[in-house]
């Protein structure tokens, strides 16, 4: 089985700050999709924003990650357990899930491994949606800005597993019935430069260069970002979310 990575356990304060929520659209085509709502299972739940969103329409929410430091963060509800386990091993019983969410995590996960265990833990019928989001769009001058550092700055510490992302997911084989949603999703927020640098600063690749090079290569990015944005000021940015949605069939 691939070995584990925990990319996030030590900028988690800083993850949960920063990272963006997903529109309330996303939630409510995927509601209408699940015909029982019971217990879900979200997979790689990082600071637990879907577990909690889940949480007001389910019955029960389980959510699982590897990093006991992201899970810390998250906000507890009653009818929500967290626990700490691969994606791949769970000590659920069979057939246990409604719904299995995965967001902005399944490119970390060994895919042949998950594909067994999301058929033994789901129902028949059960749905299986994973989604993420790809590089965030504010304006033309700063999106270019963004751009350069993210493919030559902090290009190289990124991860193998980010092509995934790069590539909508659309390279990973899946074992469930695909369903193609006509509609396109997309995260929109207002932030300030300070709310920009944050998200940065929650990047895999950054603390990777951190590491390496014993400093932040952000510091110079808003440098420059600085000069075209006023500091007071909140600019929309956005982020295009993909998704792969599918029927488990037994």
């Amino acid at each position: 089985m691939k070995k584990i990575q925990d990319n996030f356990s030590k900028q988690s304060d800083v993850y949960k700050k920063y990272r963006p929520n997903y529109p309330r659209e996303l939630y409510d085509d995927l509601l209408r999709l699940t015909k029982e709502q019971g217990s879900c299972w979200d997979c790689g739940t990082g600071n637990g924003q879907v577990a909690l969103e889940l949480s007001k329409h389910f019955e029960k929410v389980y959510a699982t990650d590897i990093s006991e430091n992201q899970i810390s963060k998250a906000d507890k509800r009653n009818n929500i357990v967290y626990s700490i386990a691969r994606a791949e091993q769970t000590s659920f019983e069979t057939d246990k899930f409604d719904l299995i969410t995965v967001a902005q995590a399944l490119h970390w996960f060994d895919f042949a491994e998950f594909s067994k265990e999301i058929n033994r833990v789901a129902k028949d019928k059960a749905i299986l949606a994973i989604w993420g989001y790809g590089l965030l769009r504010i304006d033309d001058s700063i999106d270019i800005l963004i751009d350069g550092f993210y493919k030559d700055i902090v290009g190289p510490y990124w991860n193998q597993e980010r092509k995934y992302v790069d590539t909508a997911y659309k390279t990973i084989s899946l074992d469930f019935k695909e369903i193609k949603l006509k509609k396109e999703y997309q995260i929109k927020t207002n932030w300030t430069l300070n709310d920009l640098e944050g998200y940065l600063n929650s990047w895999s690749s950054v603390q990777n260069f951190i590491a390496i090079n014993h400093k932040n290569p952000v510091d110079d990015l808003i440098g420059l970002i600085d000069r075209i944005w006023d500091d007071k000021s909140r600019k929309e940015v956005r982020f295009p979310i993909f998704t792969r949605m599918g029927r488990i069939e037994k």
